[in-house]
């Protein structure tokens, strides 16, 4: 957002007087970490017992009108037949058939289905407004887009200790993973949803923007004898590459498909609509470029996203997408697009250059740690 400054979250004072580092993160003001600990301690709070994020930054827009359901599912990648109201589903938003990317991906996101005539959509931040428009610009007569980004909070309580915070605030908690009901805890109403971006159990909590101050304080409070920790999108990014967690822009884009990305359990394969269709299920059928996999460092080098993947000839045959060192395994470990006429496979030994050097990695197909979801 060149020339133009960033949004800020309702919690962004809070953020600061926390002495958060901030940084922007698709137009928004977001934390990165905080004061007292800073990004290992916060994934291990979130891995060990409970962390409390503020998300704000992604989207929220909602559909609604007769008939709302079932022309999101005719745009978006999964089949929301498959659940009911109360539920929750990750899908895509690809790019048309006719465009010349068709089945790229302009977005992923989670639908909260409230019934037939309405539905939530949580996009990501820079994504949301895109999502949004073309949604907008094929709606039938009577079925209303609008964008909400501003007006609904993103609070995210993750970790084996999550559930025992929400009921000290007297907020339901004991849901299936991906469904959701609403409740007041601390005098504020709460959607809580079973949902979470770091393998951990844990929670998402959308809440009005002008009573987000008074829910992250309260759960804050709550979780003061349990050892919660504010924790920012460092952690964030950490903990979801350990899971092996797609993020739009690195896993997924444009010009990265979810057959490449490895997210085609998110497309209803046998529905008879949806962005990109044509191209998704000719691609499936003819085979990927590329695919992606999970490298492990058997040295002591970190990848970073867009070093190059070697063969053992220091032949190119891919890119990482993205990559860190693994608080949790103590190695670098990587996401990456590999070449499939490499013939990659589990164990097999690559190298990364980091800047200049090759770093010996293994293929692993993630998570690199064991999940704690359902």
């Amino acid at each position: 957002m060149h020339g133009v400054s960033p949004l800020t979250s309702p919690l962004h004072d809070r953020h600061v007087a926390a002495g958060a580092k901030l940084a922007d993160f698709g137009g928004w003001s977001m934390p990165i970490e905080y004061a007292g600990g800073g990004v290992l301690a916060e994934h291990t709070a979130v891995r060990e017992g409970v962390g409390l994020f503020d998300v704000s930054h992604l989207g929220t827009g909602t559909v609604r009108g007769p008939g709302a359901a079932a022309f999101v599912d005719r745009c978006l990648t999964n089949d929301l037949g498959r659940i009911a109201p109360g539920q929750a589903q990750y899908t895509l938003c690809c790019l048309p058939d006719g465009d010349p990317r068709a089945g790229g991906v302009v977005d992923d996101l989670i639908v909260y289905l409230h019934g037939p005539d309405e539905v939530l959509l949580i996009p990501n931040a820079a994504n949301a407004t895109e999502v949004l428009d073309r949604l907008r610009a094929e709606a039938p007569d009577g079925v209303v887009v609008e964008n909400r980004h501003e007006e609904v909070a993103v609070l995210a309580l993750q970790g084996p200790r999550s559930l025992q915070v929400l009921e000290l605030l007297g907020l339901p908690g004991e849901l299936a993973y991906m469904s959701f009901v609403t409740g007041t805890g601390a005098g504020v109403e709460v959607t809580v949803c079973r949902t979470g971006y770091t393998g951990e159990h844990g929670y998402e909590l959308l809440i009005a923007a002008d009573r987000a101050t008074e829910m992250w304080d309260a759960v804050l409070e709550a979780g003061q004898d349990l050892g919660i920790r504010t924790c920012g999108l460092g952690a964030r990014d950490t903990l979801r590459t350990e899971m092996g967690y797609p993020l739009h822009g690195h896993e997924l884009s444009v010009d990265i498909t979810p057959v490449q990305a490895r997210t085609g359990w998110a497309v209803g394969w046998k529905k008879p609509a949806f962005w990109g269709r044509e191209a998704l299920l000719a691609e499936r059928a003819a085979g990927p470029v590329r695919i992606l996999w999970g490298l492990e460092v058997t040295g002591r080098g970190i990848p970073r996203a867009g070093m190059a993947v070697l063969d053992a000839a220091g032949e190119r045959v891919g890119e990482v997408t993205s990559g860190t060192f693994s608080p949790t395994r103590k190695v670098g470990i990587a996401l990456a697009l590999l070449d499939t006429a490499a013939g990659a496979e589990e164990g097999t030994e690559l190298a990364v250059d980091v800047r200049g050097r090759p770093q010996g990695v293994r293929v692993v197909k993630p998570p690199f740690v064991p999940s704690h979801v359902r």
